[in-house]
This record gives structure tokens, sequence and C-alpha cells, in this order.
């Protein structure tokens, strides 16, 4: 699929710099396939890993190790691939993507499994987070630019959230907010939702306007057959216009002949 890649988040030239060092050190043994493959595992092991944080605070350990994994896996196949010029943009944009949805799915399976989060509101995220992505794979189809961030977050932005408030919840799951007495993951998954769903709305705007503009409304079977009709009417008129003056000018030609 061809289509232009804009990558705006924060940490986005940093990484993009490590990633491509990283590539050139790499062994010959691992393919980007490897790397996708890391990128599979590590997201249901981290949603297994937050699930068993209220019974043992380990499982922060081993939760930020998997998103860390993932993060490798995840971002290291495309440059891996790009810098051994072995790209497969087809294989390598559908498969990376049907990953990035299960991944999420099973992440969030384990966070609402968890206690530290409202099952409901997980699956609220996990709903907004859908919304997101299959805008973002629509604005890729139809105008062939593929954004990987928004305001400065990207998928890395978030897995360091996710890591800081896994740590945070292994000693204080439960904050006050506005005198209330929340769990620190459900205030997270609130500013989440809302946060895609603002997302969603101003990029569907955005993309909405530029296609429109564009392609603009075509004329209808009958306003072009209107416009046709006038124009040849306009025409005719002109013609018979010019011919009703060189006639004119020809009778003024013929009474002045002696």
């Amino acid at each position: 699929m061809e289509h232009r890649r804009e990558h705006r988040s924060v940490l986005a030239g940093a990484e993009r710099r490590l990633l491509i060092e990283i590539a050139h050190r790499l062994s010959r043994r691992i393919n980007s396939d490897h790397l996708t493959l890391l990128g599979l595992i590590s997201m249901p092991v981290a949603g297994v890993a937050f699930a068993f944080i209220p019974a043992t605070p380990w499982a922060a350990a081993l939760f930020v190790a998997a998103l860390g994994a993932n993060w490798f896996g995840d971002s290291l196949d495309g440059t891996l691939a790009r810098v051994r010029d072995q790209q497969r943009p087809r294989y390598g944009y559908y498969v990376d993507h049907v990953i990035d949805l299960a991944g999420t799915a099973a992440l969030f399976a384990g966070i609402g499994a968890s206690g530290l989060m409202h099952p409901a509101l997980a699956i609220a995220v996990v709903a907004a987070y859908f919304l997101v992505a299959a805008e973002s794979f629509l604005t890729t189809h139809a105008a062939g630019v593929f954004r990987l961030s928004f305001a400065g977050f990207g998928p890395t932005e978030l897995r360091i959230l996710l890591a800081a408030g896994a740590i945070a919840a292994v000693n204080r799951p439960w904050v006050d907010v506005a005198g209330q007495h929340v769990r620190l993951f459900d205030v997270g998954g609130v500013v989440a939702t809302l946060g895609m769903i603002g997302a969603f709305a101003v990029s569907a705007i955005r993309n909405t306007r530029a296609l429109y503009l564009a392609e603009p409304l075509p004329e209808s079977i009958a306003e072009r057959t209107q416009r046709t009709q006038r124009t040849q009417r306009t025409q005719s008129t002109q013609k018979e216009n010019r011919r009703t003056a060189t006639q004119e000018t020809s009778d003024q030609e013929f009474s002045l002949c002696p």
C-alpha cells in the first residue's frame, strides 16, 4: 500500500535514531518476522502480568518488561526491514495492525480482570482505541497518509504511561479526585477514552473536509443537461448575432456601391 508515514510524537525523533542504530547492529540471524512474533507474544504476557499485580507486586516488573519487549518487537520490525531493504509493504502493514488490535484487546482484558480498573471502563478504552485505529486505517486508504501519533502522543509514549501507572498502582491503586475515592486506573481510563474519542472526532472532521475539497459534489444528470442546453442556446444566439451582423455589413456595403 502506497502511503506516507507521519509520526510527530514527543519521542519520535530520538526513537527513530535509536531504532536505526539497533537495526544496523542486530545479528543477521534475527529478521523482522522474529521481531513481529516477539511483539505478538509480549502483549498477552503483559495482560496476564497486570492481572496478577494485586496478588504480587512483582507482576508489575513483568508487566513493564513485557511492554519493553513489545516496543522492541513492534517498533523495530519495520525499521529492520527498511534498513536491510527487505520491505513487504502490504504484508507488513496488515500483519502489524492485526497484531496491534489483538494485542490491545489482550492487554486490556488483563487490566479489566485485575480489579485495578472497572471492566466496563476497560471495554470502553478498547472500543475507543478501535475507533481511532479504524479511522487511521481509513485515512491511510483514502488520503494516503498513515498517522502514528496525535497531540504529541504515539505508541511509545502510551507504553511509558502504562508502565508508570502500573508501578504507581502497586502502592497506590486508589486516589482522591474531587472528593471522590476512585481507582487510579479508572481515572486514567476515563482520560484515555475521552482523549481518543476527541482525537477520532478531530481527525475525522479534518479528513472529511480535505477529501470533500479534493472531490467536490459532481453535478447531477439534470444539472449537466441544463448546463449543456444553456451553452447550446448561448452558442446558437452568438451564431445568429454574427450572421445578422454579417448580413447588415453586406447590406451597407451593397447600398454604398454606385
